[in-house]
């Protein structure tokens, strides 16, 4: 497992380098994001690339067939091939928009870079895996005869927001490469605390809001809050799968 905090032999974190919660993000310099990020957010573009310059609607559609969620597929109207497993993790590499596209690279370089830099590589693809599988269910238990494709990482990034949560967005951002510090933090923690509480209220806000209006009048590109909803919950509550043992000088936060 490559990029491991605790594989380098770094002195101890103390409290003044662990940066205070805050329902910002990190600002990541681009040279400092963690490799897999750079891999995953590059393997987006050029997928997005290759479908709008290199593909005629036909190549096109077909992939979408192949790699998209499409929840009306399990309807049991069609045969179970192979796509049908995968496609609940090949559908977070498609995006509708160069504006969906961006809007997803960005919050994946905030939220995803210190997340990887905890988990490990392996760990943190396990994670989006997981997360955008879960993001794909919630959205096909509210939508099971839909035949519109869910396509986009938004779910696997609400996965990594649900996971900073815990880590109440403790970034120690003085480290060779920030990554999110301190142990979890427990459920009655994290709702005890005003940054945290704050941060879920406007997440889930700018969810229901954006899932009634898309990205704007007009805009084809619909959001599936659901499959948001679905990461989130996923990354929220099962990050402690995925997490390494938490260095024995941190302590859990007063929640105030």
């Amino acid at each position: 497992m490559t990029e491991n905090q605790t594989e380098e032999e770094s002195p101890p974190l103390s409290d003044q380098k662990i940066a205070p919660g805050g329902f910002e993000p990190a600002r990541e310099p681009a040279f400092n994001l963690a490799p897999v990020i750079v891999w995953l957010a590059g393997i987006c573009v050029v997928v997005h690339l290759v479908r709008v310059y290199l593909m005629d609607a036909h190549q096109d559609a077909v992939l979408l067939g192949a790699a998209a969620f499409i929840p009306e597929f399990y309807s049991g109207r069609y045969p179970i091939d192979i796509y049908a497993f995968t496609s609940p993790v090949t559908y977070s590499f498609l995006h509708g928009s160069m504006m969906h596209l961006g809007i997803n690279m960005i919050w994946l370089a905030a939220f995803g870079s210190p997340l990887a830099y905890r988990l490990g590589t392996l760990r943190f693809l396990g994670f989006w895996m997981l997360t955008a599988v879960a993001a794909a269910l919630l959205h096909y238990l509210l939508h099971m005869n839909d035949a519109v494709p869910l396509i986009g990482a938004s779910g696997a990034i609400s996965g990594m927001m649900g996971a900073a949560a815990r880590f109440g967005f403790r970034i120690d951002r003085q480290a060779r490469h920030p990554a999110f510090a301190g142990i979890l933090m427990s459920f009655s923690a994290v709702f005890g605390s005003r940054t945290v509480v704050t941060f879920l209220t406007i997440w889930m806000a700018v969810n229901l809001i954006t899932g009634l209006i898309g990205f704007g009048p007009g805009s084809q590109d619909s959001i599936a809050w659901e499959a948001h909803i679905g990461g989130f919950l996923a990354g929220f509550l099962l990050i402690g799968w995925f997490d390494r043992e938490p260095a024995p000088e941190f302590v859990e936060p007063d929640p105030s």
